[in-house]
């Protein structure tokens, strides 16, 4: 048995009965109300995420002049500061099997960091704080919402079902930086008051979707309660399993060939020559291509395979590293860099968790899907630290050129450990 054939529906799995509530006007399985209140949640969520953390690398170098060793450092913790919160969240939801319950503490954090930015001021000890929480609370809900996807979602559509939320999460990602500009327009850019009226925007956004969350979703227990316990030791067990070491392992390596967005925006700032205001439609762009496509990829990953579809976007993330110092004219640059970050997220984020979420037993899958993303985070976090201190040593060139080829060679690494031979799933793996 290869680990590879969980990259599409196994056709001699259990045949499961599907809840016809999910069943659209043409007798096809369709995306269930669950998973769309999901993603509208992650919108109003990420609207007010993105209203802050788009324009955070350019204060970071600019406002608080840290260097790019120094930027490398605090964008590694931004994500990595998620990482051992993501495990709690994962164990918490399923020993208690209040996957809402547990995802709502963290959108809560998330809101209440919001308006931490108001006193935070220009101290870069209390921003770091806020940040921190903010953070956190990201790290608390990511695998709870995400076993309720998977709990709400027929196994042969969860590419499908994790593609119409990132969809929906990035359309938020997307109105974020355009909502910021907005505010700071119309205020006054230069003023403190426009600042605080941008927090105050976005802790309202953040309340919208966690009140989303309490009145539009619910917890899915199944038909009936897991008969494996749910211990520490049984949470531990989990990496005995070839299957799940393998999808860790994955993880892993991929989130060390990937740096920060806000270096790639940094770098095309300088060769466009662009005015500093406009640095948050870099993201917008991204997050355009992203919105646009996730949905697409997630019904591809299901027909073609999740596991090519996985790869060819870390492929496009690689072509994007090495366009930054192509030959090619600033505005075809920046064009095609925003294209193939977009599709590097659209058929890597989402389709990444419906890869996993089948290897997982039902009763610890909320644990599993953490200890993936944790990998994943912690991997990223010493990437964006490495990628610092290799801009301050080679330059900016050398080091996008590094990264590049450190993504050819996670791509070769990940195809070989996803087809290596493995434990023969459970019967609870493959129905669950």
């Amino acid at each position: 048995m290869y680990l590879s054939t969980i990259d599409r529906p196994a056709r001699d799995a259990p045949r499961v009965r599907r809840p016809r509530r999910a069943r659209s006007r043409r007798g096809r399985v369709g995306i269930g109300p669950n998973v769309l209140a999901l993603g509208a949640v992650s919108l109003l969520t990420d609207v007010s995420s993105e209203m802050v953390t788009a324009v955070l690398p350019l204060y970071f170098v600019l406002a608080l002049n840290l260097g790019p060793a120094a930027y490398g450092v605090m964008d590694g913790l931004y994500t990595g500061a998620t990482a051992l919160l993501r495990l709690v969240g994962g164990y918490v939801a399923d020993r208690t099997r209040r996957h809402k319950r547990v995802a709502g503490v963290g959108y809560a954090m998330s809101a209440v960091a919001k308006l931490g930015f108001l006193g935070a001021g220009a101290s870069g000890s209390a921003l770091g704080a806020v940040i921190v929480t903010d953070r956190a609370g990201k790290g608390l809900r990511s695998a709870p919402r995400d076993a309720l996807i998977t709990l709400s979602t027929p196994e042969p559509l969860l590419g499908r079902a994790f593609g119409v939320h990132r969809a929906m999460d990035s359309a938020g990602a997307f109105l974020g930086p355009l909502a910021a500009l907005g505010v700071l327009s119309v205020v006054g850019a230069t003023t403190p008051a426009a600042f605080d009226a941008l927090f105050v925007t976005s802790f309202c956004f953040a309340c919208a979707g966690l009140l989303t969350l309490a009145l539009f979703t619910h917890d899915h227990h199944g038909e009936r309660p897991c008969a494996d316990p749910v211990t520490t030791r049984a949470a531990v067990a989990l990496l005995r399993s070839a299957r799940v070491r393998g999808l860790v392992c994955a993880a892993g390596m991929l989130g060390l060939a990937t740096i920060g967005d806000g270096f790639v925006y940094l770098v095309l700032m300088d060769r466009q020559g662009f005015s500093a205001g406009w640095f948050p439609l870099y993201a917008v762009g991204t997050n355009l291509v992203y919105l646009t496509l996730a949905a697409p990829f997630g019904a591809l990953a299901d027909r073609w395979g999740r596991k090519r579809t996985l790869l060819g976007g870390y492929l496009s993330l690689g072509v994007g590293y090495l366009l930054l110092f192509g030959p090619l004219p600033g505005t075809w640059t920046t064009a095609l860099v925003l294209l193939c970050l977009g599709t590097f997220y659209a058929a890597g984020d989402g389709v990444l968790m419906a890869l996993a979420a089948p290897v997982l037993p039902a009763s610890l899958r909320t644990t599993g899907l953490a200890l993936v993303q944790t990998a994943q985070a912690l991997a990223y976090l010493l990437s964006s630290v490495a990628f610092g201190f290799a801009w301050v040593t080679w330059g900016p060139a050398a080091a996008t050129r590094g990264a590049a080829a450190a993504v050819l060679a996670a791509i070769t690494v990940t195809a070989v450990v996803l087809t290596a031979p493995t434990l023969t799933p459970t019967p609870e793996e493959a129905v669950g």
